[in-house]
């Protein structure tokens, strides 16, 4: 869910009022990095607009899978989300037959993607059947309604919180090794773009 400000129209310099625009999140900046975009870092028009044509020129379809919520504390901690409910990620999946996989931006801790989605799939009597469980961790499931296979993949969430995360992989450990200049947002460019490229 993006910063409460994104809802009361409260945005600071450097928010870009569109998906992911919170100028604390790193998934525009990766992407930015990964693609070579030159994405303007702003409140205005023109910054939503050079996202936009990114993402259909990638044919990259963006949503929160959270529909709504109620908080308690009043911050952007995923943890923190009561009463939520969930968007019918299925029925969209079902409408467009050219997705066939689903970047999750975080896994599957509470109220995190992952978590979210195996509970969606669970009213279908649904299951994610694990392919690789190396991060980021990637499952398929068979969608009943047009027997097309599914691929999920959980990536690090692009959030300051996941930088610990991150921080315990062996796998950024060994890099930072050989490169100590390294950092956990490099990490994510690396891990991000082989899916994103994809």
């Amino acid at each position: 869910m993006p910063p409460p400000r994104f809802t009361t129209g409260e945005l600071r310099e450097g928010d870009v009022n569109f998906c992911y625009g919170s100028r604390d999140g790193q998934l525009w900046p990766i992407l930015n990095r990964i693609f070579k975009l030159d994405l303007p870092f702003e409140t205005t028009e023109i910054a939503v607009e050079k996202r936009k044509k990114f993402l259909l020129a990638h044919q990259i379809g963006i949503c929160d899978i959270v529909e709504s919520a109620r908080r308690e504390k009043i911050d952007a901690s995923d943890i923190g989300m009561k009463d939520v409910q969930l968007r019918e990620l299925l029925t969209l999946i079902t409408r467009y037959p050219k997705i066939d996989t689903l970047l999750f931006m975080g896994g599957n801790s509470k109220n995190g993607p992952e978590y979210f989605f195996r509970r969606l799939l669970k009213k279908y009597d649904l299951n994610l059947k694990p392919v690789s469980s190396e991060v980021p961790r990637i499952h398929e499931f068979l969608l009943p309604a047009s027997n097309r296979v599914i691929r999920t993949i959980s990536l690090i969430a692009p959030s300051g919180a996941a930088n610990r995360a991150v921080g315990s992989l062996q796998k950024y450990k060994d890099l930072k090794n050989k490169n100590p200049e390294m950092t956990t947002v490099d990490f994510r460019v690396l891990q991000y773009s082989e899916f994103f490229k994809n």
